[in-house]
């Protein structure tokens, strides 16, 4: 778990994954949730999940004690879009991205990672 909670240190990555599977299974996507905060270092509070039908893509929120990773999945397509949030001295964003992309088989095609509250007067 990430401490102390100082908003000096908060990252918020976005990418967008292409050639993605399991996109329409939400126990898969909040197995992927989960195992990306395990990585990032971060405590799970809850996890939200929304089917939205046969064939069709998962929304998934895990909210965290240092803020939130959500994913957005579009399985005719095999694209997800993911958003991950974190603050904390040892929490790794990055390295719930690679979780992620590791664990649905795809390819980050676009990402871009900002520098959140107080972060961003640090220059980090």
């Amino acid at each position: 778990m990430s401490a102390p909670y100082t908003p000096a240190t908060g990252l918020h990555l976005i990418a967008d994954i292409a050639g993605a599977s399991h996109l329409g299974d939400a126990a898969a996507i909040e197995a992927v949730l989960r195992a990306a905060a395990a990585a990032a270092r971060v405590r799970v509070l809850g996890i939200n999940l929304h089917h939205f039908g046969p064939e069709q893509g998962v929304t998934g929120v895990a909210l965290l004690a240092e803020s939130h990773i959500s994913i957005h999945t579009w399985p005719e397509e095999g694209w997800a879009a993911v958003d991950i949030f974190v603050c904390g001295l040892d929490a790794d964003a990055n390295a719930a991205l690679v979780v992620i992309c590791a664990a649905l088989g795809g390819e980050v095609r676009f990402s871009q990672a900002i520098p959140r509250l107080g972060a961003r007067a640090r220059g980090g």
